[in-house]
């Protein structure tokens, strides 16, 4: 056994042991509250920069696979689990969780009691915090964590996106056309609207709006991803200009951010966020209530009852809230057709209660 600490900035700290590779690890402490899923959790690149612990007890007992990773390596800064798998029992298991985090070089704690890690984050909320094992426990640990960078001013969403532009194409017959911007996209997105006769041209986030004009797109799709959604200002004019085209518009997660941010609203950084595959969002005209699959630490600053506000782009109002704590969960302009959620409609990992919404998408852009 390889001992290690995890240490948070404000000095708090647990013991255990290795889990995947040794040595020291920074990023902003979260917890995800999901039962199942950890490889999606993993290769979901809106964790850039993040050290994830898991409420669920167990992790690892189906081993990774190879078809299940949303992108194409893992993206998490740490790992933390209370009790880790010693067998991999899935029959479509190829090996297991400890060996892929080694092999990606991702640095682990296993065998701490992530109820009170947990407790203590949603007491204080998230923070940085570093993971430290085998030579690298040693003096001075905590002021190695105040060193390392905090996720407010954040700038990640183009060091996760892709590198160059690429074509998803439709499943069966070709309805529409579609400009994706990359921003920490899922592979099960592009997938689901592929399902809906859409062939989707995914472009980086540095892509500009003529950049996502240019594939004569039908609608143009703005996707999650990680960072702080104040730094990203080359995705707000990308969208202003989107808007000022008059295409209909989805934003999901980070995208739906960003589209509050175009129309002129603020954003900021949740206590602790929303972190899990259980999360009941009530869409506010229809009073129906969907559990939903979320990963978010910032938030659109949005009266949360409704009323219309004016924009320069026609009033728009808040569809959607969070029935835990009122946060704004989804946007729809009255008067352009734009919409967007907070949630994950694609629920990789999750329920499946919205993935109407890529339906919709196609009823805008057929409209």
């Amino acid at each position: 056994m390889i001992p290690a600490v995890l240490v948070l900035e404000d000095g708090r700290t647990f013991r255990g042991e290795a889990y995947g590779a040794v040595g020291e690890t920074f990023g902003e402490a979260v917890f995800n509250t999901g039962m199942t899923g950890y490889q999606e959790t993993l290769t979901d690149p809106s964790y850039h920069r993040q050290v994830v612990v898991m409420t669920a007890p167990h992790i690892g007992n189906t081993g990774v696979n190879d078809e299940d990773p949303e992108s194409g390596r893992i993206w998490v800064s740490g790992y933390v689990v209370r009790d880790a798998s010693r067998v991999a029992s899935s029959w479509r298991s190829r090996r297991s969780l400890a060996d892929e985090l080694a092999a990606q070089d991702v640095i682990g704690i296993s065998g701490i009691d992530t109820r009170a890690l947990t407790r203590h984050l949603r007491e204080r909320g998230a923070m940085r915090v570093g993971i430290f094992s085998g030579d690298a426990i040693g003096d001075g640990l905590v002021d190695r964590v105040l060193a390392s960078p905090g996720m407010e001013g954040s700038d990640l969403a183009k060091e996760v996106s892709t590198d160059t532009a690429y074509v998803v194409p439709a499943k069966g017959d070709k309805r529409f056309t579609v400009a994706a911007m990359d921003l920490g996209l899922k592979r099960a997105t592009p997938w689901h609207m592929s399902r809906a006769g859409c062939e989707v041209h995914v472009l980086p986030a540095t892509a500009t709006a003529a950049d996502l004009l240019s594939v004569g797109p039908d609608g143009v799709f703005f996707s999650n991803g990680p960072g702080d959604p104040a730094t990203a200002d080359y995705a707000v004019d990308a969208m202003r200009g989107v808007l000022d085209a008059g295409k209909p518009v989805f934003g999901i997660c980070f995208g739906n951010q960003i589209l509050g941010r175009a129309l002129g609203l603020g954003t900021y950084k949740l206590r602790y966020g929303h972190r899990g595959v259980n999360q009941p969002v009530q869409e506010l005209a229809t009073g129906r209530v969907h559990v939903t699959s979320h990963n978010h630490g910032f938030a659109v600053d949005a009266p949360a009852d409704g009323t219309a506000i004016a924009t320069p782009y026609g009033d728009v109002q808040v569809s959607h809230i969070d029935l835990n704590d009122n946060v704004v969960e989804g946007l729809k302009c009255l008067q352009s057709r734009a919409f967007s959620v907070q949630y994950h409609p694609e629920a990789a990992p999750g329920p499946h209660d919205a993935t109407g919404l890529f339906a919709q998408f196609a009823q805008l852009m057929e409209a």
